[in-house]
């Protein structure tokens, strides 16, 4: 192996004072209900609605908002994961055996009845949680799915994002973020039903709210910050490698992203096509702090080295590019 560009290792870290903040924001919070969930909305994102729920009518209004592609391609896009998910539920069959006369063991599957999904987006729109963490619930039969997703600060919320919650199949949206959306899903103030699980990413406020709201609820995981790994050798578009290797980065500062490529000269056109789309990237600031502080570059010496170096890193997301992947295991 050889190493082209050294990143950064993404560790989780005990962070005690983003631990007192959260524990403190979750008490005022569950005491001060809606009256704090406004507190803390004015306090960090600007955003002091009448009411954060959108109605029928702001919800239409955004979805006209958006151009035809756009909606176009997240239908497209949902009813990919659509599709999946019910092929997914079509496996999740009830079981009862009686092992003994009179023993009868077996299980069912029962959707629960709230979940609380929550949907990124506070530098920019990242609707695709919505399609993630929405559709699957919708498809198990879960009655009640509440969607919260940041504000643009100050200016009101991002209509694709609105379009893909609604689209999705959320029952009511609300434009809250961070820890005040989390408990407002928790906690369920007012007419807003207790979340039986809690899903969705978010910075490390958001990661350490759902440590500390589980028990109380469930939630899906606790995600660090996004990652990316791709697997390329020489056949491969170095434009298209770079463009995927920034969507990771522009997510946040600390998002890892990894490249393991077959040669030195494909790993270096890769790297000056980076050059030249971080110029142009509306998220620039962003996806060039987090590809100089955690982008690596690796030149494996053989498709086998290439897989072992990816499975080392673990990504979130990983993308095996044209012909390494038949090349080491039989079609």
């Amino acid at each position: 192996m050889k190493i082209i560009k050294q990143g950064g290792h993404r560790l989780f870290e005990h962070d005690e004072e983003t631990t007192t903040l959260v524990k403190n924001m979750l008490i005022e919070l569950e005491k001060g209900k809606m009256d704090a969930i406004r507190k803390y909305s004015t306090l960090f994102d600007d955003w002091n609605p009448d009411n954060f729920e959108l109605t029928d009518k702001q919800i239409q209004s955004a979805i006209n908002q958006c151009d035809k592609q756009l909606i176009e391609d997240t239908d497209f896009c949902q009813q990919n994961v659509r599709t999946f998910a019910q092929a997914q539920l079509a496996t999740l069959q009830p079981l009862e055996i009686e092992i003994y006369p009179g023993v009868i063991l077996g299980h069912k599957h029962i959707p629960v009845e709230c979940v609380g999904s929550y949907i990124p987006g506070g530098r920019y729109p990242m609707f695709g949680s919505a399609q993630m963490s929405i559709i699957p619930a919708k498809v198990a039969g879960v009655a009640n799915v509440l969607a919260c997703t940041p504000p643009v600060k100050g200016e009101g919320f991002y209509p694709a994002t609105i379009n893909a919650i609604k689209k999705a199949g959320a029952d009511r949206i609300f434009v809250v973020g961070g820890v005040q959306a989390f408990a407002l899903m928790a906690f369920g103030f007012e007419d807003i039903p207790v979340a039986d699980i809690l899903c969705g990413a978010g910075n490390k406020y958001v990661a350490e709210a759902k440590r500390q709201l589980f028990g109380r609820c469930g939630i899906d995981l606790l995600a660090g910050p996004t990652e990316i790994g791709i697997v390329a050798d020489d056949t491969a578009d170095p434009a298209l490698v770079a463009c995927d290797l920034l969507g990771q980065a522009e997510h946040d500062p600390n998002s890892g992203q990894l490249l393991v490529c077959l040669s030195e000269e494909f790993a270096l056109k890769t790297l000056s096509e980076i050059k030249k789309q971080l110029l142009l990237l509306p998220t620039k600031e962003i996806a060039q702090a987090s590809w100089e502080s955690n982008g690596k570059i690796y030149v494996a010496e053989s498709p086998l080295e290439a897989i072992e170096l990816s499975d080392d890193y673990a990504p979130e997301h990983v993308e095996i590019l044209q012909g390494i992947w038949i090349s080491i295991v039989p079609a």
